[in-house]
């Protein structure tokens, strides 16, 4: 016996140990998470490879042409490397120092709003100021506003719970600092952004605990200043009333142009799609084909189940983010928890917007489809706010293993 026991011990404490090892190898970091995010901006930078690929030919894009058709490949692939790189940077740093900034990022972000105003300073493109020159590339501060405003709101809501069920403390401070966001929006004009902007501020409101009956009264002024905001426009209320009947022979031609030959792309597409490189629509008839209407390229070439597949992906992603916002708020992380979900919240509704527009669900808005269409600031922004998504989840691995960050 006095033999045994010995060995019966280190029967029994050697897989224990192996099992232990085995999950602290396991919960290093979310895999899955990783690798969708990747095979979403792969599959994004194919893609507009293959709906840029004629746009040297247009006038339009004449500067262009000494890059001949790998012009928009090349950019994509360099702002795919950047936003890899931002990401690994901003994973780095700790969720409580985010907190801790919120506040001061939120400032720094709408001096860039007014700098983009700023003739000189902001850059005019399509009629629209919205981006600030740095030569190599423009950045978009109304991305970086999104991202922004999830931390600002999340850490809002934990300083301001106590106050959430009161409409002076709690909401108006929040409202207002929404508000002269919109304004600056509006002034670019960046109806779209807006939007987003407002949805995550509400819906991380509305996570945190405000009042239900505040809440929905706030949901409907905000229906009517939306509304009112395209009625007052006749720009955006002839798109709206064309989007309703785009194929009325005035509206194809004008207003709804690139809504019905996106259908007309989807149409072509039927189930398996024309082939990698096939679309027709590509060829100068979709406008924005490599931005905006990517997924009616992808709904050609790949079909309804190349659609499908990227909604699926799409779908995981914010039901990842969802979960772990849940889990950080199971272990009492509640900023970590709301930034997770507010997170969710953007990449679900800049989605939904851009998917809804190119199948003619919603009127034509100039959202780009996250991680996928071609952009610098979109793509960087997008990969940041998942980097950050993916140390939340980090964060509350280590946690629950009883570590300390």
């Amino acid at each position: 016996m006095a033999f045994q026991m010995p060995f019966r011990f280190a029967e029994k404490s050697t897989p224990s140990m192996d099992s232990r090892a085995r999950l602290s190898k396991m919960m290093e970091y979310d895999q899955p998470l990783v690798w969708v995010t990747l095979l979403l901006m792969l599959l994004g930078m194919v893609m507009v490879y293959s709906a840029s690929i004629s746009l040297p030919d247009s006038p339009k894009f004449a500067n262009y042409v000494r890059w001949q058709n790998t012009y928009f490949l090349q950019r994509q692939a360099m702002f795919v490397a950047v936003s890899l790189v931002a990401a690994l940077f901003v994973f780095r740093i700790r969720i409580a120092d985010l907190q801790k900034a919120a506040p001061y990022l939120f400032i720094g972000t709408l001096v860039l709003l007014v700098a983009v105003l700023i003739p000189g300073l902001g850059v005019v493109v399509n009629g629209g100021r919205r981006w600030l020159s740095l030569k190599v590339f423009n950045v978009q501060p109304s991305e970086l506003m999104k991202v922004v405003i999830v931390l600002y709101a999340a850490d809002y809501t934990v300083r301001k719970q106590e106050y959430m069920h009161k409409l002076t403390k709690g909401f108006l401070p929040m409202a207002a600092a929404v508000a002269f966001v919109g304004g600056l929006l509006l002034l670019e004009p960046d109806l779209g952004a807006f939007g987003v902007i407002v949805c995550i501020a509400m819906g991380i409101l509305f996570l945190g605990g405000i009042n239900v009956i505040w809440f929905g009264g706030i949901g409907a002024l905000l229906a009517l200043i939306f509304a009112s905001i395209i009625a007052l426009s006749k720009f955006r209320r002839e798109r709206y009333f064309a989007y309703l009947n785009p194929w009325e022979e005035d509206n194809a031609l004008n207003k709804a142009y690139q809504l019905t030959h996106s259908l007309i792309a989807f149409g072509r597409g039927e189930l398996f799609g024309v082939g990698l490189g096939g679309s027709v629509e590509k060829l100068h008839y979709l406008p924005e084909a490599h931005t905006d209407f990517l997924l009616a390229v992808i709904g050609e070439e790949l079909g309804l189940v190349g659609v499908l597949v990227v909604i699926a992906m799409f779908y995981w992603l914010i039901k990842r983010a969802f979960d772990i916002g849940r889990q950080a708020i199971a272990i009492d992380q509640t900023f970590a928890g709301l930034t997770a979900k507010g997170i969710g919240i953007w990449i679900g509704v800049q989605t939904f917007i851009n998917m809804g527009v190119n199948l003619g669900l919603l009127p034509t808005k100039g959202l780009t489809l996250p991680l996928m269409s071609y952009g610098g600031t979109g793509v960087v922004i997008n990969c940041v706010g998942l980097a950050i998504l993916l140390r939340i989840d980090y964060e509350n691995r280590v946690l629950m293993r009883g570590g300390r960050l």
